[in-house]
């Protein structure tokens, strides 16, 4: 299945989402396919109302519950920060507390997993996007 998301005003099509896709395992295609660093999120907007998903959250079955109006929700990916490897190492910069809400390491038999899908996926976009 097909799943548009606007990333920098520009409508791209993430080929190959299923309901057991996770709105992470999207944000990590994309990011990879348009070349970023950085922390990102998907926002799902419809109307005035934005609502941030959930790393594990599943985009397909969000839009579904919107029903009829499934087709007027927007799916946007937004960047809320730098990378690890971007941040200020200096001592004299304040720091922002970081959402710690939903980090977590995955075990490493599902890192590669995920790595290998998100091959496919990202190569996908490249072909599509």
């Amino acid at each position: 299945m097909e799943l548009k998301v606007w990333v920098d005003g520009v409508q791209r099509i993430v080929c190959g989402v299923t309901e057991v896709t996770t709105c992470q395992e999207v944000v990590i295609a994309l990011a990879q396919a348009i070349g970023r660093t950085g922390r990102y999120t998907l926002i799902e907007k419809w109307r005035d109302t934005e609502r941030h998903l959930a790393p594990h959250e599943n985009p397909i079955i969000s839009l579904n519950k919107w029903g009829q109006y499934a087709s007027d929700v927007q799916l946007i990916l937004r960047r809320t920060g730098p990378s690890l490897s971007e941040r200020p190492t200096s001592d004299s910069v304040a720091r922002i507390p970081e959402r710690t809400l939903y980090r977590q390491s995955l075990p490493p038999e599902l890192r590669c997993k995920i790595r290998i899908k998100m091959r496919a996926i990202a190569t996908r976009i490249l072909l599509h996007g």
